[in-house]
């Protein structure tokens, strides 16, 4: 064997330590990232099976720490031995859901309607309003996330005492659906922008109007684009704390606002917050595993342009 080839198949073995070497840090920082991501969940659900010395005292592994206890759940009538009876912090729980589900669900299809349509035109046609072109006016809307909501609390406030619109699940919807719609307009722009226009010209050439063309051809090809900007409408709705204990009191009240709720006389009641948190937390889950390729083929419509 000559000395050339001695030395191709060294640096041959030093390329391939060097690719495992890199494989094992990446997946090594891949599972830290993880275990930092998943932890707070983590303690969270085991929390909410907790009993007030184990929440106290730092237990963290159930049935090797402590031993897991309905408690958390038990104060909110859902535990098995209380699921069956009547309880008070029960029905208040389901009304408190029932109004997350109704304001984030209804702000989110709402936002979603006037962004593409938003979305559609910018993609599509051109706008010029004073100075401002497709872009400056798709700056105009992402600005507004700029804002802090504190700001924006004392007008909103007295804006809906003198509509009636306090404490009603309509008045949460409509604050949402403005939060959240320059995140529908950027991502249905992207997506819109990713189909050729040849399509649309395609459609006019068969006689489709500019609404038929929009409907039938371009809206089921965005589908990918849609499903994201809904999910990412719906947990930006679902978790917002402040204007909901800002605008409402008894009944328009969401799960957040009722998170934040559960201190007592002897401090803050850990177990039953964290099992309305685990509650709070499962249908976002259970979302974002069934929907999960429609999430990353929406957010990453595009990238390769």
């Amino acid at each position: 064997m000559t000395s050339e080839s001695k030395r191709g198949r060294k640096r041959g073995a030093a390329a391939r330590t060097n690719r495992i070497a890199s494989r094992v840090l990446i997946y090594a920082a891949l599972l830290f990232w993880s275990f930092v991501c998943l932890f707070p969940i983590y303690w969270t659900v085991t929390t909410s099976f907790k009993s007030a010395i184990d929440v106290t005292q730092g237990h963290l592994v159930p049935w090797v720490d402590f031993q897991p206890d309905w408690k958390g759940w038990r104060s909110l009538g859902l535990s098995p031995d209380t699921i069956f009876g009547i309880s008070t912090a029960r029905s208040e729980f389901v009304s408190r859901f029932a109004n997350s589900i109704i304001t984030s669900v209804g702000a989110s299809i709402l936002a979603l309607i006037l962004g593409s349509l938003a979305a559609y035109g910018l993609s599509r046609f051109r706008y010029k309003f004073a100075w401002m072109r497709n872009d400056d006016i798709l700056f105009f809307f992402m600005s507004q996330l700029i804002l802090p909501p504190v700001v924006l609390a004392l007008p909103f406030l007295v804006l809906y005492k003198a509509l009636s619109l306090l404490d009603t699940r309509f008045g949460l919807i409509l604050l949402y659906t403005l939060t959240v719609l320059p995140i529908v307009i950027w991502i249905m722009r992207d997506q819109f922008n990713s189909i050729p226009i040849e399509l649309d010209e395609a459609a006019f050439v068969d006689g489709l109007s500019t609404w038929g063309a929009f409907l039938r051809i371009i809206l089921p090809l965005a589908v990918p684009g849609m499903a994201a900007a809904f999910i990412l409408s719906l947990v930006l709705c679902w978790n917002e704390y402040f204007f909901a204990a800002l605008l409402t009191s008894t009944d328009a009240k969401t799960l957040p606002v009722m998170v934040a709720s559960q201190t007592g006389s002897q401090g803050i009641n850990w177990w039953s917050m964290a099992a309305l948190s685990t509650a709070a937390i499962a249908p976002l889950v259970i979302v974002g595993i069934f929907l999960e390729r429609y999430i990353v083929s929406g957010l990453t419509t595009g990238a390769g342009k």
